[in-house]
Parts: structure tokens; C-alpha cells; sequence
């Protein structure tokens, strides 16, 4: 047991090292989205405040992409309290995590240009569709990490786990059923997301008690 010490050890520290790459991702993908949001330019016949008005897709698009990155971030967070170790696999599961996130800018930049518009159940349909994905990759991420405790701290707490379990377990289904409404209304399979949003926000209940 001692000789294994040092292993687990040196796995643990390797935990920080995955945590604060994918943070720098999250965080330049969170910071990259405000350079979709252009000053208008002066001398086209068009008032100022009227021209900052239009761009009010750019506006959406920003603050919904900048939340729904950071509620993904709080969660990736909230996972890495229980992870304490890592290997390959985990890494490439990790990295397609990251790579979902960081393409969410441009379905949601997609939906803001389009709703309203011809085209926008399609916008729809990939903005909910990718979400999908994303959960996928959520799912696996964790299932992988927690199956029979395989990556989680040594005392990891079993209530907490099977709580975010839960929790996960329901994100694609309810993103597959946005998905199909977004061929129907748009405005309920868009609602769908962002309620879906609200709800990975809030702490699950039976962790906390």
C-alpha cells in the first residue's frame, strides 16, 4: 500500500493541471464572444442609437453564450471535486468536452441571426441538436469517471455522486425533445434550452443535504 501512495499522489496533482487547462479554454471561450459585438460605423445615415438597437441579435447572442459557457464551467467545477484522478481515457473524453464548448458560439450566434426569419427552425434545430452533443459528452465524461469509483477520491461521497448521476442523466432526452420542437416552435424548443440551463445551475438537492 505505501509503495502506491506516491501514484495516487502524483494522479491527484495531475487533476490540477487538467482543471486549470480546461478553465483557460471556458475562460477564452467565454472572452472571445464579445468580439462578435461591432461598433457601428459612423457617417452611413443612420443614428447612433438606432444603429446599436439592430445589433440587438449580437447582443443575445452574447449574453445567452457567455451564461450557458459559464453554467457549463460550474459544472465541469462541481465534477472536479469528486475527481481526483485521470488517465488517456479520461483526457480525450475531457478534450471533446472542451471541443463542444467551445464551438457553442456559433449555433447560438446561428439562432440569433435566423429566429424571426426563414430558416430559423433549421437554426433551431442545430442549436438544440448541438446541445445534445454536449450532454453526451457530459454524461460520458462523468459515467466513466465514477463507474465504480474508478477516478474519484478515495472517500468520495456516494450520495453527492449518484445525485449528479441523476441529474445528468436526463440532459439528453430532454435535449432531443428541444431538438424535435425546434421543427414545430421555435419559441418552446429555444425555452427548453434555457429552462434546461437554469436547472443544471442550481445544486442538486440531495448533495446538499
Amino acid at each position: 500500500m505505501a509503495a502506491r501512495q506516491p501514484v495516487f499522489e502524483s494522479a491527484e496533482k495531475e487533476t490540477g493541471r487538467v482543471e486549470a487547462f480546461s478553465d483557460g479554454v471556458f475562460g477564452i471561450a467565454m472572452t472571445l464572444l464579445v468580439l462578435d459585438i461591432k461598433v457601428p460605423p459612423p457617417g452611413n445615415g443612420t443614428r447612433l442609437a438606432e444603429a446599436l438597437l439592430r445589433q440587438w441579435p449580437e447582443y443575445f447572442s452574447y449574453v445567452t453564450t457567455f451564461l450557458t459557457v459559464l453554467i457549463m464551467w460550474m459544472n465541469h467545477h462541481k465534477l472536479f471535486r469528486h475527481i481526483h484522478r485521470i488517465n488517456h481515457p479520461f483526457l480525450v473524453l475531457n478534450g471533446l468536452l472542451l471541443m463542444g464548448v467551445t464551438l457553442v458560439p456559433f449555433p447560438t450566434a446561428l439562432l440569433a441571426a435566423y429566429i424571426g426569419h426563414t430558416g430559423e427552425r433549421t437554426a433551431a434545430a442545430v442549436y438544440s441538436g448541438w446541445f445534445i452533443v454536449i450532454a453526451i459528452f457530459f454524461n460520458l465524461l462523468w459515467r466513466y469517471a465514477a463507474s465504480r469509483g474508478r477516478l474519484l477520491a478515495r472517500n468520495y461521497d456516494p450520495v453527492a455522486v449518484a445525485a449528479i448521476t441523476r441529474q445528468y442523466r436526463f440532459g439528453p432526452l430532454f435535449y432531443v425533445a428541444a431538438f424535435g420542437l425546434a421543427f414545430l416552435n421555435v419559441a418552446v424548443s429555444v425555452g427548453l434550452c434555457f429552462a434546461l440551463a437554469v436547472f443544471f445551475a442550481v445544486p442538486e438537492r440531495s448533495a446538499r443535504r
